[in-house]
């Protein structure tokens, strides 16, 4: 057997991924992968992704640089969600020039960010 077909892809053909810190552990982003992005993945050690709001495949930081190299990539128990250990180049993950897209914690009700801008977007991306 193929090891994509062990993935249990939804109808639109797209698996949830999580991008991990693979030294401190920390989950940096949640994005989706299709078939092609999970092999090009594991054949260049490079993080690929579905971006569903463009609607294409993109190599995380092709326009920022930051480039998530992997490490390692596992498949949890039901086979619906690949957990990717990175090196997360720059330092930052988020498109808003945090370390992480997860930035945000609940705190009494509302949402607080909690976490630093490393570098301001408008710096990052060019485009």
């Amino acid at each position: 057997m193929d090891w994509l077909d062990a993935v249990r892809w939804d109808e639109r053909g797209l698996v949830c991924a999580i991008a991990q810190d693979a030294h401190s552990g920390r989950v940096l982003m949640v994005a989706w992968m299709d078939r092609e992005a999970l092999a090009l993945t594991a054949a260049q050690g490079v993080a690929h992704y579905w971006s569903r709001s463009r609607g294409r495949l993109w190599k995380k930081g092709e326009s920022s640089g930051h480039l998530q190299t992997v490490q390692e990539i596992r498949l949890d128990c039901d086979g619906d969600v690949v957990l990717l250990q990175i090196e997360q180049m720059g330092g930052i993950a988020c498109h808003t020039g945090r370390q992480s897209c997860l930035y945000r914690r609940l705190d009494a009700g509302r949402w607080v960010e909690v976490d630093p801008v490393l570098r301001d977007p408008s710096q990052i991306y060019r485009d």
